[in-house]
């Protein structure tokens, strides 16, 4: 067992498998007493089964941890406060909230349907935002704690995920209005975008050259829980984790202007913007035909 976060209480969803329990499990042996929570759903959100939650707590306590099992989905207020008024209930406090809960319905934007919309964007977002409204309001009044959300790299855009890559992108708007809104309060907010083999990303269809493991992931978590990145100022960030890698993500800004002193019509428009604003291009469009391709083969290089 470490001591990186000593005395600290934190609340981990989605931490019945994958990252989720790989942080769970890395934040008790570094000394967090943690909140596990875990609905226990398949990768498209059925079949709930709790008893997930339930084991990852038995690992922990069976490590010498201490830990408690929420069941509750987190894409309800109810089930995003029960997770924090558990930890607090039971521990006198809460120092972390990282949201990890995630499901994927993949289809075309074209034809997807509300069924297929709603419940990604509840999980993902919604569920970032019940479990960090409940949370960042204990803090505030702590006057510390850290929020972790959980992106993709699919918040550049996704070919057959308009969904899930629309909620990944709202989290880190979410993180970075956090981290705005919170500073003041001492408290931090940042988001992970991993890159690991998971339920999830077994199923991208063209080889990722940069891949870990859930564990790799975990050890970036339990440096943002702790008093060390607070103290380094790390707040409104966005960090990929890949195996060895770990990458930070530009803040948006602008990159080129152009003015008209007349104001602008379509016609000067068009004259201008290509030679001086320009375009931004599109990292994940030289990609879309290799996954096109692969996708039509049902390729899964990715599996173990």
């Amino acid at each position: 067992m470490g001591n990186f976060l000593a005395g600290r209480v934190v609340a981990v969803t989605g931490a019945g498998r994958g990252i989720g329990r790989a942080v769970a499990l890395a934040a008790a042996a570094d000394g967090a007493k943690v909140v596990v929570n875990d609905y226990g759903v398949a990768v498209d959100g059925a079949s709930p089964a709790g008893e997930v939650a339930e084991s990852v707590v038995k690992e922990i306590q069976a490590a010498g941890g201490e830990a408690v099992a929420v069941t509750d989905d987190i894409s309800t207020m109810a089930g995003g406060q029960r997770v924090v008024d558990t930890a607090v209930e039971t521990y006198g406090r809460i120092d972390g909230a990282v949201c990890v809960a995630g499901i994927l319905r993949e289809r075309m934007l074209f034809n997807m349907t509300e069924e297929e919309w709603d419940p990604v964007i509840a999980t993902h977002l919604k569920g970032t935002f019940t479990v960090f409204r409940a949370a960042s309001a204990v803090m505030r009044r702590q006057r510390s704690g850290t929020l972790i959300g959980f992106t993709s790299g699919n918040h550049q855009g996704s070919v057959s995920q308009a969904n899930y890559s629309a909620a990944k992108g709202g989290i880190i708007s979410l993180v970075r209005s956090a981290a705005l809104g919170l500073h003041k309060y001492g408290v931090t907010a940042n988001a992970v975008a991993p890159v690991a083999r998971t339920r999830m990303s077994a199923n991208v269809p063209v080889r990722l050259a940069e891949i870990g493991e859930p564990e790799d992931v975990a050890a970036l978590v339990v440096y943002l829980l702790s008093d060390r990145a607070a103290a380094q100022g790390v707040t409104g960030q966005v960090y990929t984790v890949a195996g060895p890698k770990i990458a930070v993500w530009a803040q948006p800004r602008e990159l080129r202007t152009a003015y008209a002193s007349g104001g602008w019509t379509p016609e000067t428009i068009a004259e201008v913007l290509p030679g001086s604003v320009g375009v931004d291009p599109m990292p994940m469009l030289s990609e879309v035909a290799a996954m096109e391709e692969a996708a039509r083969g049902s390729s899964r290089p990715n599996a173990r």
